[in-house]
């Protein structure tokens, strides 16, 4: 029944669409207005006809043609979410014409009205723009990699660390990219440019499952660091996303554990190792995801044990609620990286006017970027790859590189 009302949903707002095109066209000629009709409906029904396999076959096509999965859901998305925006402006011109034809008719019941179509046109451009956008964002902009770099500055920072560069990367989502390789390899040569001392991956190494994950362990091999390669799980790499018996998540978390290791990551289950530079120590800590609404398996207690409290102190930690609720104000650990949010992979960011705003800051307070409370500081990755939505519109993947300093 909820495949059926929202196929009905879809065809009514194609329906809407439609209507609005056509008031657009009525000046056209009957073969230009019949080739629209025809190249709008040709989409729309293939679209829908898509819309409707995917939702019902969800799993077993994105495992079994994922090429497939990834051109139908990025054609769908790059069609709706322009033509959604046109009905609204459209939808507003219908009220404006409805109310000024019941105010025409009281004043003069003989007056005959024109329509206005104003507000359709401005759709009509602003759904242009937008399908443009979105174009670019799922054939481009999912691999428009760059880098940003901030400085963390902490008067608890040994000295002997002052410069340190640490490169972050997350939310790879390596099934989304249907072993399209050479983008990923100009990444991992943006990243090797920059010679860090260290590299972290802080989780959602996959979408649902170990396999995605098998052909990529050459590239991210490949990946160089001074000192050392560290990572975590996020919650997409539990398996918890598909059709998988137990036994068969055991062994894709396993195998998941393995491919971290052969592509040189040394995987942080709940625990720290001491990294030493010039005879002076911190502490990198890393634990299982913990998130608001989503995996809570992280212990940050076992992780923490036995930690030299003098330690500056760096968390890997998926998910950014895990710092609001369990670290900010409680536990003495001086930097956190996380990933999850993406970004929404969609915003807009003009950091010389100040503007940073994505729909994703409805859900997460914070969401992407470099947070600062007291002497805590929160570091967000807006992530490498892509999840539901398959492109980047105002979000670019992204490489951080974060150099710490000492007050």
């Amino acid at each position: 029944m909820g495949v059926i009302i929202a196929g009905v949903v879809v065809f009514l707002l194609d329906l809407y669409a439609y209507k609005g095109i056509s008031t657009l066209t009525e000046s056209l000629s009957r073969p230009y207005q019949n080739g629209v009709f025809f190249l709008f409906w040709t989409v729309a029904i293939a679209l829908l006809i898509a819309f409707l396999y995917t939702i019902t076959h969800f799993n077993e096509w994105r495992v079994s043609n994922p090429r497939a999965f990834i051109f139908w859901t990025s054609a769908f998305f790059v069609f709706s979410i322009p033509l959604l925006v046109f009905n609204m402006f459209h939808f507003a011109n219908d009220i404006t014409n409805g109310v000024l034809w019941g105010v025409n008719k009281l004043a003069s019941p003989e007056t005959d009205f024109s329509r206005r179509k104003f507000l359709t046109q401005t759709g009509l451009g602003v759904g242009s723009l937008l399908l443009g956008g979105f174009f670019y964002g799922v054939t481009k902009g999912k691999f428009a990699f760059r880098i940003l770099k901030n400085e963390v500055i902490s008067s608890r920072l040994p000295k002997a660390f002052d410069g340190l560069k640490i490169v972050q990367i997350s939310d790879a989502h390596l099934g989304s990219f249907v072993n399209n390789f050479e983008p990923v390899k100009k990444m991992v040569r943006m990243i090797n440019d920059i010679e860090p001392d260290y590299v972290v991956f802080t989780g959602d190494m996959v979408n649902s499952h170990a396999d995605e994950a098998e052909p990529w362990i050459p590239v991210f091999s490949e990946i160089k660091a001074k000192k050392g390669k560290f990572s975590v799980f996020g919650n997409h790499d539990y398996a918890d996303y598909g059709d998988y018996t137990e036994d068969e998540k055991i062994r894709s978390r396993n195998r998941l554990k393995k491919i971290h290791q052969d592509m040189g990551f040394r995987l942080l289950e709940d625990e720290h190792v001491e990294l030493e530079r010039e005879g002076e120590k911190i502490s990198m800590i890393g634990v299982h995801n913990w998130g608001a609404g989503f995996h809570q398996v992280g212990d940050l207690e076992a992780a923490i044990q036995n930690v030299d409290p003098d330690h500056f102190k760096i968390l890997l930690s998926h998910d950014p609620t895990h710092w609001e609720n369990q670290v900010l104000g409680k536990k003495d650990i001086h930097l956190t990286m996380s990933g999850h949010t993406h970004g929404m992979q969609m915003g807009i960011e003009i950091p010389n006017l100040g503007i940073k705003w994505s729909p994703v800051k409805l859900r997460y307070k914070r969401w992407a970027g470099l947070y600062k409370e007291g002497e805590q500081h929160l570091h967000i990755n807006r992530g490498l790859g892509v999840l539901a939505f398959p492109g980047r519109v105002g979000m670019a993947p992204e490489i951080t590189l974060l150099e710490l300093r000492t007050a």
